[in-house]
């Protein structure tokens, strides 16, 4: 008995179907298709999900812009009251009368308590994360994980009170020998003598921020493709050229959030300042001399004591630690996306 051949009819049905028919490459990844229109069906839990996270991300520019909006509306009577220049102004009376007070020595203690901060703990921080991830055997590596993850967690007034009880007095000397040695550079210069300086809050701050750069650090070196490295080292590269070439420039973008992280704590922190620093309200770039404040210290100190006017002044200079954190992080998002290449290197 033998076969019939294909009728003529029957093969080009069987083409106009393949022809028709989508192909592997044009399916939709996903989801259900459907026949009518040739698209991807989004499930309920798709959608559902999807508003959440919308609906999340709008929340939380309202409430960036209620904050704004509070502090504001908070601001503006103060901000009416005042007889002296708001952003140049150094001195701070706003219960007196009439009112006087400006945010230039704050703001001022505020940059450069943390930039000094920034410079010593940065290099630090990213000098452990590297050990941690490349140097470190992987027990020690671990324990030193540990370590780093409760020294971010120790409460800032703990720190704050060593630093003015145990870490002022041994600054004394470390101070004097700067003064000593490198008092022709005008920020170790003084002419009233060493002790709770800009300095040693500097210093307690940079304590206070390393184990958040570290730990943010370490997370992003040990995202580094392994690939990256063995390729380094194949080619005949050091451990530490390797560090250079294949972990550095990848984790960049990591470290940069790390270190403005940092630097927002280090901004915004009040209590361990306002224990360590006198409240004087000057600009001195004397930075060992026993001066200075911040805007955050003195909103702590200042507020149980304020009238009206007070706290509007102290909201005030809220608002503007307020924009000075804002335009920090988006500066640090625009250099973050310059380097976007190489987030996306391990793809």
């Amino acid at each position: 008995m033998t076969t019939e051949p294909d009728s003529s009819a029957d093969a080009e049905s069987r083409g106009a179907a393949s022809a028709t028919a989508p192909s592997g490459g044009d399916r939709p990844a996903g989801g259900l298709a459907d026949t009518s229109t040739g698209k991807a069906k989004v499930g309920v839990a798709d959608l559902i999900f999807k508003n959440a996270t919308r609906t999340a991300g709008v929340g939380l520019l309202v409430l960036i812009a209620a904050i704004a909006a509070f502090l504001v509306l908070r601001a503006t009577d103060a901000l009416g009251a005042n007889t002296g220049n708001f952003f140049t102004t150094e001195e701070w009376f706003p219960n007196a009368t009439p009112p006087v007070f400006g945010i230039a020595a704050l703001l001022f203690g505020t940059m450069i308590t943390a930039a000094i901060a920034m410079i010593i703990a940065v290099p630090v921080a990213v000098g452990i994360a590297l050990f941690i991830t490349v140097y470190a055997p992987r027990r020690i590596a671990s324990a030193l994980g540990y370590i780093v993850d409760l020294l971010a967690a120790v409460p800032s007034v703990v720190y704050g009170l060593w630093g003015l009880l145990v870490l002022a007095p041994h600054m004394k000397g470390i101070q004097s020998w700067l003064t000593d040695y490198f008092g022709w550079i005008p920020l170790f210069e003084t002419d009233r003598g060493v002790g709770r300086s800009i300095f040693v809050a500097s210093v307690v701050l940079a304590i206070m921020i390393l184990p958040i750069v570290a730990a943010l650090s370490r997370e992003v070196f040990l995202q580094v493709p392994s690939a990256h490295r063995e390729a380094a080292m194949a080619l005949g590269a050091t451990r530490w050229e390797m560090i250079r070439t294949a972990v550095l420039p990848y984790g960049k973008p990591g470290v940069i959030s790390a270190s403005m992280l940092g630097l927002g704590r280090a901004m915004g922190e009040t209590i361990a300042v306002a224990l360590v620093l006198p409240a004087s309200f000057n600009i001195s770039w004397q930075i060992l001399a026993p001066a200075g404040n911040t805007i955050a210290a003195n909103v702590a100190n200042g507020w149980g004591e304020a009238n009206d006017i007070g706290r509007g002044a102290l909201i005030a200079s809220g608002l503007v630690l307020f924009i000075v954190t804002m335009l920090v992080n988006i500066i640090a998002r625009a250099i973050i996306a310059r380097r976007r290449e190489f987030l996306g290197s391990a793809a």
